[in-house]
């Protein structure tokens, strides 16, 4: 059974670079999309809120003028009502009825009169809450439009870098099956804490990547010899030498561009 090839720290290195540089490139777009997919979330939660709240109010009007229709039914009554009262007024045999027919026939004005006061309530909230629906109509229409905006630049970014970042993805899962589960761990873990989601950095000027901290010179040596995995004392980074991380831009170049 054929041994199975070792896997040279130097190797892991490439590999560790090589998921960094394509993470990275989705990093960097989905930072051009920035906070535009939380804004579009934003404004649509909102017009659908402006919407119930619409849909609220035209409930709230029909049933206003469905109660209008009552009362001005109930004084069509009354008045019929009224004018019987009046005709049987003509007939009474004494003052004991005519007292009594005149009471109905005030109670009937009294309905009236309530009948009239209501309807003069319904239909201010009828004005009031037109007011508030042509407010809300405006309001909604403001946002729609600011809404549109933002869905056609996401759009255009989407449109831009979509199938260039699917492929990426693609590609992070296959470089990531490549590495060991304990490093890749690793790099993961480290990725989630730094600000930038650089877990794999260069030497630069005698520093690490993203840090102001100095390498001694000694140390530069043993990380440019690729013997061991060395990570920044300050940052964790896993640092790696400039001469490396140029030979593995150069050769994905074909996924990043």
């Amino acid at each position: 059974m054929a041994k199975k090839k070792e896997v040279t720290v130097e190797e892991k290195l490439r590999a560790l670079y090589d998921l960094q540089l394509i993470d990275s490139r989705i990093d960097e777009i989905k930072n051009m999309r920035g906070e535009l997919p939380l804004e579009v979330k934003d404004l649509e939660d909102e017009i659908a809120g402006l919407q119930t709240r619409l849909n609220n109010f035209s409930t709230d009007i029909e049933n206003l003028e469905t109660a209008i229709a009552n009362k001005k039914n109930n004084i069509e009554e009354a008045r019929a009502l009224t004018k019987k009262y009046e005709e049987q007024q003509k007939n009474v045999r004494n003052n004991r009825e005519f007292d009594s027919i005149s009471k109905e026939i005030e109670y009937q004005d009294l309905e009236i009169q309530l009948a009239e006061k209501h309807i003069r309530e319904f239909e201010a909230k009828i004005a009031q809450k037109n007011e508030i629906i042509d407010a809300a109509k405006e309001k909604m229409t403001e946002k729609e439009t600011h809404l549109k905006h933002k869905q056609d630049e996401l759009k255009a970014i989407m449109d831009e870098t979509e199938k260039e970042e699917k492929l990426l993805e693609k590609k992070s899962v296959e470089f990531s099956k490549q590495i060991d589960e304990r490093l890749l761990q690793a790099y993961q873990r480290i990725r989630s804490t730094v600000r930038n989601g650089l877990a794999v950095v260069t030497i630069e000027r005698g520093a690490s990547g993203g840090s102001f901290f100095t390498i001694p010179p000694q140390r530069q040596v043993e990380i440019a010899s690729r013997k061991k995995i060395i990570t920044d004392e300050h940052s964790g980074r896993i640092l790696i030498d400039s001469n490396l991380a140029e030979e593995e831009r150069d050769k994905m170049s074909e996924y990043i561009g």
